[in-house]
């Protein structure tokens, strides 16, 4: 990253800082369709590090680039220690799939050029809905830049709006602020929320979508799933590789992203679209409630597909088999849509469930062979799983366990 752009970002998120802590002014404009564009708190906005952050292994990123297991997300955060104070701007994020710069209390993203800025003002105008009071962090207004020093508007000219939740840079990417938060601590998996996680996520699948800005996107899920496929087809062929594609054949077409997801039983909900404990955090920070964040990926689509990477994690031996019961007793209690109360879960599981440790396996494989290094145990264990499933038939018979361990 250049030092311009966290120049630039720093910037933006110093005038929202310095803005006076009012109503949106006369003028404010949001998305399309959205409420009007203001936090619901003063909270502060995070995702730093955390053990099961993105895939799962260890110290990956959550770019779709990282090993199995992750650091935190690239929207909006960052550790205790990296407090931004005293004028100091902190890079908290550099990957492809955003650039984090924290001033103080306030976080600046800049999402990947190629993002749909349509559908992303939707999914922030989303986040800024009532309806989503409690489960999602809602992004801060952007202030409008001051006027250059000695021009004056051109006459009949419209001023752009004095606040919006989305603005773009000098380099034309999309940039995004929001309040910083308080992670999901590395240092204490033993305390990481998994029932409060999964109790947010059955609150975000019950919201009804038709209220919401609109038109709500699908959730890009499976998207991420053939991204990670087309970055492992440019790496050397290996084993691994070979073995992680022949698994990905197997999937249905609508889980690699090739065709739109069927409705299934539970028909498609509002979706984060890429949970893991890095998209939590404590807000307003400490001892706030969790929150989720990060809506790169919001959008209409399977609510099973949340469920996915816990349930991949538990099925590879990467997540304690208490730890999954807590997560997935606690969906259940909380009444989510995407399963029902009782029996297997695995028929509704599988498909996903494999998607997931697909996506991580590849992504796993490319960062290895951008690093010229091996692959670590985590990331090993991802693959392993993949050379199971490609032997296993993806439909479960009714009643049976048929998962990713064989």
């Amino acid at each position: 990253m250049t030092g311009s752009l966290a120049g630039e970002l720093a910037g933006i998120a110093a005038r929202a800082a310095t803005r006076p802590p009012a109503g949106p002014e006369p003028g404010a404009s949001g998305p399309p369709g959205s409420a009007v564009p203001r936090p619901r708190d003063g909270s502060a906005h995070g995702a730093g590090s955390a053990d099961f952050t993105d895939g799962i292994g260890s110290t990956a990123s959550t770019d779709g680039t990282g090993s199995a297991n992750g650091t935190g997300n690239a929207g909006c955060t960052g550790s205790a220690g990296d407090t931004g104070d005293a004028g100091r701007p902190v890079v908290l994020a550099d990957r492809p799939d955003g650039t984090v710069v924290r001033l103080g209390s306030v976080v600046a993203k800049a999402h990947p050029a190629d993002s749909d800025r349509q559908a992303l003002a939707v999914r922030l105008g989303i986040a800024a809905h009532p309806l989503l009071d409690g489960i999602l962090l809602a992004p801060l207004p952007v202030p409008a830049p001051p006027p250059e020093p000695g021009r004056t508007p051109e006459p009949g000219r419209t001023p752009p709006p004095v606040s919006a939740l989305l603005t773009g840079l000098r380099d034309g990417r999309p940039a995004t602020l929001w309040p910083q938060g308080l992670p999901v601590s590395p240092d204490d998996p033993d305390a990481a929320p998994w029932e409060e996680t999964a109790a947010l996520l059955a609150r975000l699948h019950a919201v009804p979508p038709g209220p919401l800005p609109g038109p709500v996107p699908p959730m890009r899920g499976p998207a991420k799933v053939a991204a990670a496929l087309r970055r492992l087809r440019g790496v050397p062929p290996s084993p691994g590789s070979a073995a992680v594609l022949r698994a990905a054949g197997r999937l249905p077409a609508w889980a690699r992203g090739e065709e739109p997801p069927p409705a299934g039983a539970a028909g498609h909900t509002l979706c984060h679209g890429d949970l893991h404990l890095g998209q939590l955090v404590r807000s307003p920070a400490p001892g706030g409630p969790w929150l989720l964040i990060d809506v790169d990926d919001l959008g209409l689509g399977p609510p099973v597909w949340d469920l996915a990477r816990p349930a991949a994690w538990y099925a590879t031996g990467l997540l304690a088999p208490e730890d999954w019961t807590r997560f997935l007793g606690a969906y259940r209690s909380a009444a989510g849509p995407a399963l029902p109360a009782g029996g297997d879960p695995w028929p509704y599981l599988d498909v996903p469930a494999r998607a997931l440790t697909v996506q991580s396996a590849a992504q796993a494989l490319a960062k290895a062979a951008a690093e010229r290094r091996a692959l670590d145990e985590p990331e090993e264990a991802l693959v392993d799983a993949c050379a199971r499933m490609a032997g296993l038939p993806v439909e479960p018979p009714a009643g049976a366990r048929a998962s990713v361990v064989g």
